[in-house]
């Protein structure tokens, strides 16, 4: 394995940290000269790119959010002339402007190259078929998976999202050995191939790399038991570059090595903004160090995890994402996230791995219902012994009293991309919304 690793994969800690002071100094000064939200963001703090002389001075430097970005829609973020870029993407917009990112020549290659290294990390090899199953269009997963598939010598297989039926049909007759995917849309896969009667485990897939939205190590295992294949994460977000930021080795499985070379990490306390030493749980926040059209520094990512050392790599890890703050459902007083819930679904005999939370308001306390879909073939004794052990799993291992229903197969809400879990009924309830 050793032999694959390119020259960045092989730099000693102290080579590693001394190229990322080098890109990082040149980046801050990217940014300031050419974007004037970074330039005014600077002088406010009367910080200058000449000010970051350790590593650890990135932590004086202010934080990029989200709204940032959509503040200064659509291109004002841009950090080279417009007819320098080669390739714009957006997010969705679903809950205000979408954000904007851009990319050079040089950005597309980067990007190709990290997607690369990711595929090969996850056992990906020069001649295998990668079926890219992430949406095509704006959204960046699925352009990002297959021109770094290319980039490593695969055969794509640009299915996208959506037309599931074809979708079975497809790896059946193509016989791909990888599959990129949202964890949520494999499962939706799955009850496909056990619809048409073909078993998942007699597939010619052996690596499935998942991405686009947090999934769990009880995921894990349902995935790799019923489709006899090896999982693993892939991270990345739009703002960031795309898929291909950090990816799980699939000799280790023990968390996602980040691309440093390319994306400096850190982790901080989601209220104060103070930088967390590796190993602490915090929010985890992204500087770009190679990007041309739109740098990105200190950007808050909202997702929860923590920095670990390198194990298949010299890279430090990140572990699987836990959560999102902004997913965060405070329940009279107790934290919850829907990973939890999903490890204790997953952990239930009689019901399927597909569930959703529904946040109303009884009076004037909020109340989660569980919905949570049987397996097509439970009992009513076994539904209602599922819906009364995760009932008791949550109080006892969140500390919060929730509702269970378990509901007839099939009918709770497929996705083909990033899932929603939480549907917040309670500004309907109260007549706001």
């Amino acid at each position: 394995m050793t032999a694959m690793l390119d020259a960045a994969e092989r730099l000693g800690r102290g080579e590693l940290e001394a190229l990322q002071l080098e890109r990082l100094r040149t980046t801050l000064r990217h940014a300031y000269d050419n974007v004037p939200f970074y330039r005014n963001a600077f002088d406010r703090g009367g910080l200058k790119p000449e000010d970051c002389r350790t590593l650890a001075d990135l932590a004086r430097f202010p934080f990029t959010a989200k709204t940032d970005l959509r503040d200064n829609y659509p291109f004002g973020m841009f950090a080279v002339p417009e007819h320098e870029v080669r390739r714009i993407h957006a997010s969705s917009g679903t809950t205000g402007r979408p954000t904007v990112v851009g990319y050079t020549e040089r950005d597309l290659d980067t990007w190709a190259d990290v997607v690369a290294r990711s595929i090969r990390a996850a056992g990906g090899r020069p001649g295998h078929k990668v079926h890219v199953a992430y949406g095509y269009g704006l959204f960046t997963g699925g352009l990002g998976a297959h021109y770094g598939a290319e980039r490593l010598g695969c055969t794509v297989i640009p299915a996208s999202g959506g037309m599931t039926a074809r979708q079975v049909r497809l790896i059946q007759d193509f016989r791909p050995e990888i599959i990129m995917i949202t964890p949520s849309y494999m499962l939706t896969l799955l009850d496909e191939f056990e619809r048409q009667g073909v078993d998942p485990r007699s597939t010619s897939l052996k690596v499935g790399i998942f991405g686009a939205e947090p999934w769990t190590e009880g995921m894990r295992r349902e995935i790799e038991e019923r489709f006899a294949i090896d999982a693993v994460d892939i991270y990345g977000l739009s703002e960031v570059m795309g898929p291909g930021v950090a990816q799980e080795c699939v000799e280790t499985k023990d968390g996602l090595h980040i691309w440093e070379d390319h994306f400096y990490p850190e982790v901080v306390d989601p209220f104060t903004g103070e930088v967390l030493p590796d190993g602490e749980e915090g929010e985890l926040v992204f500087t770009s160090l190679t990007k041309e059209a739109m740098p990105v520094i200190r950007y808050r990512t909202r997702d929860l995890t923590r920095l670990l050392p390198g194990t298949a790599r010299t890279f430090r890890r990140m572990e699987k994402v836990t959560g999102r703050s902004d997913d965060l459902v405070i329940l009279r007083g107790v934290n919850l996230f829907p990973t939890q819930i999903e490890e204790i679904v997953l952990g239930t005999p009689g019901v399927a791995p597909h569930f959703q939370l529904r946040l109303t308001r009884e009076g004037r306390l909020d109340a989660l219902t569980v919905l949570a879909e049987a397996r097509a073939d439970a009992t009513a004794d076994e539904r209602e012994k599922a819906a009364r052990g995760i009932a008791a799993a949550v109080k006892d291992g969140v500390g919060v009293s929730v509702n269970v229903e378990v509901v007839d197969p099939e009918t709770l809400e497929r996705s083909v991309g990033k899932i929603r879990r939480i549907v917040d009924l309670r500004e309907k309830e109260s007549g706001t919304g």
